[in-house]
């Protein structure tokens, strides 16, 4: 009894949950952005942080860029790749009434291909050998608590992400006219909101955000063609849990994921990970589907 009480209390891993969950929220804050707009199941979001993550392997291994910066540059090659999907295929599909009408499935059918593709072409390209480096690998203690440097960098880095797109969201015109189009898509274009910008716009930060999350994982974690798939699936429980489309909901479930993973392992092994993640997930689509902060008038 004395030990579970010591874990419930335990300061590091009440910072280690808060880390990972900010990792969680901050992969599932782009793909809720695509999904919120444009109804995307982009299921290739993984592979895009997994660009990222290159990039700032690369970076750092041949020209010795901080991955902080690095971060930046996965961010614009990443919503670069994004503008060239959306006027190479994506944008034909959304203006085709046929496709638009289907667009869930159909663009679930379209990501699977673009994941694969990325896959293999990184496999090609970097070979699947795990590469990783070593960047602010020092400890850094705060009483009886310990976390290398790096965790604490890449911490900071998703909370201003998280930060500064809920401002946006709730201070800017743009970021206003994003809400509208995310809770009433057709109600906004009456009202003078330009769709189409809005929906690249969004397409191109959701792209954005995978690539700077991946290039913070890399400080953590081996880079490898296939190491977007857990991240794939972490996001859409995030999303799911969170309500579709309502980020602040999202955010929420990203931290609420990062103690069930923490704390859960913690208190059974690392064997139980996945049960308690997707035992979560079943539960959340039972007992609320519409999400852990969703309404059914509003979106957040």
């Amino acid at each position: 009894m004395s030990g579970f009480f010591e874990i419930l209390t335990s300061g590091q891993l009440l910072l280690a949950a808060l880390i990972t969950g900010t990792i969680y929220a901050t992969v599932g804050l782009g793909l809720n952005l695509v999904y919120g707009t444009m109804r995307l199941l982009n299921v290739a979001h993984g592979e895009f942080l997994m660009l990222g993550a290159y990039v700032a392997f690369w970076g750092f291994t041949l020209w010795d860029v901080s991955p902080f910066v690095s971060a930046i540059v996965a961010g614009i090659l990443t919503a670069l790749l994004a503008v060239a999907l959306y006027f190479g295929l994506l944008k034909w599909c959304l203006r085709n009434p046929r496709m638009r009408k289907r667009i869930e499935p159909n663009s679930l059918l379209i990501f699977v291909g673009i994941s694969v593709i990325l896959q293999n072409l990184a496999a090609l390209a970097f070979t699947g050998t795990p590469r990783g480096y070593q960047y602010l690998s020092g400890v850094v203690s705060f009483g009886n608590i310990s976390i290398s440097a790096n965790r604490l960098g890449a911490f900071a880095f998703c909370v201003a992400i998280c930060a500064a797109t809920l401002i946006f969201l709730r201070l800017s015109i743009v970021g206003l006219a994003v809400k509208a189009l995310i809770q009433r898509k057709e109600a906004a274009a009456i009202v003078g909101v330009n769709v189409t910008r809005l929906e690249f716009f969004s397409l191109c930060a959701g792209f954005a955000t995978a690539g700077v999350t991946g290039a913070l994982v890399s400080m953590t974690e081996q880079t490898t063609p296939f190491m977007g798939f857990p991240f794939t699936i972490a996001a859409f429980i995030v999303i799911i849990m969170g309500g579709l489309g309502n980020i602040t909901g999202g955010i929420f479930a990203g931290l609420l994921l990062g103690f069930i993973e923490t704390y859960g392992v913690a208190l059974t092994s690392a064997s139980w990970s996945s049960i308690l993640l997707y035992g979560v997930f079943l539960l959340a689509l039972i007992l609320r589907p519409e999400g852990i902060l969703t309404t059914r008038q509003a979106v957040r």
